[in-house]
């Protein structure tokens, strides 16, 4: 839903949530456990055409949420992608019709560990099950299809968002006409897997996770959790984006030195540890970080062979400062996709701020999208 607002923006929005799967038809998982019921927390922004043949789906990364655009009544954070989201931005909601949906395992409405579990009335905790990026796609799907739509003009993802929409067209070639991947991998190296790895154990290590029953007793594994996310900061910036925001600034003008925070970038990583508490949990990081490292989609032998058939359109983007996921990883991506003659375009963008460049505002990255977008919609789905 959407309501008028400043120019460029979607305006106020509200979140809504569907129950997708139940006891009599569950989610029925890759691992072949079950899951149900299974509630799926999403937004929308433009208008359906009558031929519904302008839809976008949105995927978000680790820890989105649905709110990609335009404001919520009762907030002034503007949705995680609202800079290319909107009227005359890269995907103009005059024109499409916008879709993004928390994932499960996420903790912004969709069904996630932190969820009541129908057989005990309690939280998950670590009894929900493992997913894989495939399995957040069934669900992508299941949604896409409540909403009357046979066939996606796009499926568009950064990061992690990017891996679903990989998968997507792999797996269900028939579904859209273009997926755009950005900033993402089709497998994580050791170091991404490390990283993840330490995040992990810091939240588990927490006295306060309780084996991941925290919530039922009354808890918080904040210390964690907060750490996890200021390591997790690190990775997203570029040395150069931290050098040009912070460099050795002190944070006081006169202190004592020791182990507090002496620095400027040291409040930062602090701050940003703090905020993270208050908008997402413990158990959705060690899933959805889970997810990225098993994903690996080229193992198959076969993950290509729906792909020959029916090719999708791929728009590969990766930033020259991210060193995360770098463009290493999307051009692993792209000479698979070549060889087996889908078609695929590739930039290399230039960025001062390292993984986080797919978030913001670019003029040259807004314009290659707007581009794509353009010809996608004109080529039609």
């Amino acid at each position: 839903m959407t309501a008028s607002g400043q120019p460029g923006s979607v305006g106020v929005v509200e979140t809504s949530t569907v129950r997708l799967f139940n006891e009599d038809a569950p989610l029925v998982l890759a691992s072949g456990e079950t899951l149900a019921p299974v509630d799926v927390a999403y937004e929308t922004y433009g208008v359906l055409d009558a031929e519904a043949s302008n839809a976008v789906f949105i995927c978000h990364a680790l820890t989105g949420d649905a709110h990609a655009a335009g404001y919520h009544a009762d907030a002034t954070r503007p949705g995680w992608w609202d800079n290319l989201i909107g009227p005359g931005k890269p995907l103009d909601t005059d024109r499409f019709f916008v879709i993004c949906a928390n994932l499960i395992g996420g903790c912004q409405g969709s069904t996630g560990p932190s969820s009541t579990n129908p057989e005990t009335g309690q939280a998950y905790g670590l009894d929900f099950p493992l997913l894989e990026v495939s399995d957040l796609v069934t669900v992508h799907r299941a949604l896409v299809a409540h909403l009357g739509i046979t066939r996606l003009l796009a499926v568009v993802g950064g990061s992690l968002g990017g891996m679903q929409a990989l998968q997507w067209a792999l797996s269900h070639p028939d579904d859209l006409a273009n997926a755009v991947v950005v900033a993402s991998s089709s497998r994580l190296t050791a170091q991404n897997i490390a990283f993840s790895a330490v995040a992990r154990r810091a939240i588990m290590a927490d006295r306060q996770f309780r084996n991941g029953q925290y919530a039922a007793e009354g808890t918080l594994p904040a210390v964690g959790l907060s750490i996890a996310r200021m390591m997790a900061h690190i990775t997203y910036l570029s040395e150069d984006a931290f050098t040009e925001k912070f460099g050795r600034a002190p944070q006081f003008e006169t202190s004592r030195r020791g182990f507090g925070i002496d620095f400027a970038v040291e409040s930062y990583l602090d701050h940003q540890g703090t905020t993270f508490l208050e908008r997402f949990d413990a158990l959705s990081y060690l899933y959805l970080t889970r997810v990225m490292d098993y994903f690996d989609p080229f193992a198959d032998p076969h993950a290509l062979d729906r792909i020959r058939e029916r090719p999708v359109r791929h728009l590969v983007l990766s930033f020259d400062t991210d060193w995360r996921f770098s463009t290493d990883h999307s051009l692993r991506i792209v000479r698979r996709l070549e060889r087996a003659g889908v078609p695929v375009s590739f930039r290399e963008l230039t960025s001062a701020y390292g993984h986080d460049s797919f978030l913001l505002a670019s003029p040259t990255y807004h314009a290659t999208l707007t581009a794509y977008f353009d010809h996608a919609l004109e080529v039609g789905p």
